[in-house]
This record gives C-alpha cells, structure tokens and sequence, in this order.
C-alpha cells in the first residue's frame, strides 16, 4: 500500500484575513463578549469567543438559527434575510448575514449600545462577504431560486500521487 504525499496549500488562510476583524469589531463596541462567522451548513469558519463557549457549537446553533429566520421572514415577507436579534437576561446574540455563503454571530453584554452593534456590525458582515468571495467562496442564484455554493475553478490544479 503506498503512502500520500503532503501537498502545501496555496489558499489564503481565513483566519489571517477575519480574525483581526474580529478583534476590531471587539475593540470597537464596549460590551461585546465575542463574535464567530461561520458557514450556512453551520462549519465554523474563524472565531474569537470567550473559552467558557465551545465555537465549534455555536456556529452549528448560527446556521440553524439562520435557517429558522431566513424561512420566518420569507413566509411572513417574502424578502430576504438580513440579521436577527436574540435578547436574553446575560446578553444578546445577534446574528447578521454575511453574503450568502456565511455569518457573522456577534455576543454582547446585556448592557451593550445595541445602535452601535449594528453600526459597527453590519458593514463587517459585508465586509466578510467580500473577505470570503476573494478567498474563492462563490454563491450563485440560479434562476429557479435556490442558492448552490459553487466555487471557482483552480487554475493550478493540486493532487495527491501515491508512491
């Protein structure tokens, strides 16, 4: 039986382009306890939330909390799905679409300036959208409505050989 090569990785790595947005948007909004992005299929893509919170977790609680509120705001509006506010006694979760592909969950302090979480949150949800479109995570919208996760082909197409 042969054994696989290890072949390096080329791509952009998500965590040196949205981690320092996320310890931005932390610096930025007194009371923010953490913030996470994570996929629609609830993968957790970069984090910086508190210890006591397992990421991993989260994000799959964000993608089915995105799914739950993208179909409420159909059925009741018939529009799209921008951002959905949880308020409990310990604090917020608020959960912002970041392009079709992923979002930005934001944790705050029940005490935070909820105006100023979303000035400073939703143009990084867009931000990341961008962030993650370069990075090579396209979303098209075929015509009959449903979103695939398509990705732009390689140029240098990398494999791995048996020897």
């Amino acid at each position: 039986m042969g054994r696989l090569t290890k072949v390096a990785n080329t791509d952009p790595d998500p965590n040196a382009v949205l981690l320092p947005e996320l310890h931005g948007l932390r610096e930025r909004v007194p009371q923010l306890t953490g913030s996470l992005v994570a996929s629609i299929d609830g993968l957790l893509i970069v984090h910086d939330v508190p210890a006591h919170i397992e990421p991993n977790g989260m994000a799959a609680l964000t993608a089915s909390e995105l799914s739950l509120s993208h179909r409420l705001v159909t059925t009741a509006h018939g529009g799209g799905f921008d951002e959905v506010v949880v308020r409990g006694s310990g604090g917020y979760v608020v959960i912002y679409a970041a392009g079709w592909t992923a979002a930005l969950t934001v944790l705050a302090a029940p005490t935070v300036n909820v105006g100023r979480l979303h000035l400073e949150s939703r143009p990084l949800a867009r931000a990341i959208a961008e962030h993650l479109k370069a990075l090579g995570k396209e979303v098209r919208a075929p015509e009959g409505g449903k979103h695939e996760l398509t990705k732009p082909p390689v140029s240098n197409t990398r494999r791995r050989e048996r020897i």
